[in-house]
C-alpha cells in the first residue's frame, strides 16, 4: 500500500483529489494533505510517505523548494501538479528526478497509470535486493510459498489451499487443526501431505513466511520490533525473537545492522494473491 501526501493550495482541487479519487483500487492510502509547502514539508517529515503529489506555486514555500528540502531527508516518489502556463517552470523539477507531471484538472486514468508504474518500480527494486543481499549473507532460510502453488504442486488441492491460507492469514492465529477442519480432512492427513510436497512441516512454512514478512517491515524502518512481532502473528515478543533467531541466525536488532538485512518479497506475489 503506497502512502500518499497531497499538497495543493486550491482547496477544491485538493479536496477533490483526497475524496473523489479511488485510492484503494490503486493500492494507495492518503495519509495527509495540506495547502502550502511549509506544512507539506512537516507532513513529509512526520509521515514519511512513498509518494508526494504537489502543486508548484503555493504560499510560504513553493512545491519545488519543498521537494528539494524533503529529498535531503529521505527518498520518495513525487508527482508535480501544473497548468499549461506553469509547465516551463515545472521543468525546473527535472533535477529533482520528479517522476511525472500532471496537468490540472487531474486525469484519474493518467494518475492510475503513473501509480502502477511506481508500484512496478518498487517491486522490481525490492526483488533485486532479495537476489543480491540474500546471496551476500548466504541466507538459506527463505521460503518461496508461490513455488508451492505452481507446477506440479498446484495439483495437490489441500497443500495449495493451506499455502494460500498461510499467505492471507499469517498475521492471525493459524493452526493446522483449524485449516484441516475447514478443508474437511484430518490434521494428520494434511500434515503428511504438506511434508510430502514441501518437505517441511506446517509450522516451519508458517514461521518462515512470518519471518520473511517481518523482515520486509523491518526494512521500512517505520515500525518498532515489538509492533512487527504483533503484525506478523506472534503474540509474544520473546517467542518472536526466538523464532527470528532460529531462521536468521541472529536477533531482529542485530539483523538490521548494515550489511545484514534481507528483503524477501517476490514481484510475482501480487499477481498470485488474487488466484
Amino acid at each position: 500500500m503506497l502512502r500518499v501526501i497531497i499538497i495543493e493550495d486550491e482547496e477544491i482541487i485538493r479536496k477533490g483529489l483526497v475524496h473523489t479519487i479511488d485510492w484503494l483500487s490503486m493500492h494507495c492510502t492518503v495519509v495527509g494533505d495540506t495547502d502550502d509547502g511549509q506544512k507539506g514539508l512537516q507532513l513529509i517529515q512526520q509521515h514519511r510517505p512513498d509518494l508526494v503529489i504537489t502543486d508548484i506555486r503555493m504560499p510560504i514555500m513553493n512545491g519545488i523548494e519543498m521537494l528539494e528540502q524533503a529529498l535531503r531527508i529521505y527518498t520518495f516518489h513525487s508527482i508535480i501538479l501544473t497548468s499549461y502556463k506553469e509547465f516551463e517552470y515545472a521543468k525546473q523539477a527535472i533535477s529533482l528526478k520528479v517522476l511525472e507531471y500532471l496537468l490540472k484538472p487531474v486525469d484519474e486514468i493518467k494518475l492510475a497509470e503513473i501509480i502502477e508504474n511506481i508500484n512496478n518500480i518498487r517491486q522490481g527494486k525490492v526483488y533485486d535486493d532479495i537476489n543480491n543481499i540474500t546471496k551476500t549473507i548466504g541466507d538459506t532460510q527463505q521460503i518461496d510459498v508461490d513455488g508451492f502453488l505452481l507446477g506440479e504442486h498446484k495439483q495437490n488441492y489441500y497443500v495449495s489451499e493451506t499455502i494460500k491460507k498461510i499467505k492471507s492469514g499469517y498475521h492471525k492465529k493459524l493452526t493446522i487443526e483449524a485449516i484441516a477442519d475447514g478443508l474437511g480432512v484430518s490434521p494428520s492427513y494434511l500434515s503428511r501431505k504438506l511434508k510430502e510436497v514441501t518437505s517441511q512441516t506446517f509450522l516451519d512454512i508458517l514461521n518462515k513466511y512470518r519471518i520473511q514478512k517481518a523482515v520486509e517491515l523491518l526494512a521500512t524502518g517505520k515500525c518498532r520490533i515489538y509492533e512487527i512481532a504483533s503484525m506478523t502473528g506472534f503474540n509474544e515478543y520473546k517467542y518472536f525473537c526466538n523464532v527470528f533467531k532460529k531462521y536468521k541466525g541472529t536477533n531482529p536488532t542485530n539483523f538490521m545492522k548494515p550489511g545484514k538485512w534481507v528483503v524477501a518479497r517476490n514481484p510475482r506475489e501480487e499477481k498470485n494473491e488474487s488466484n
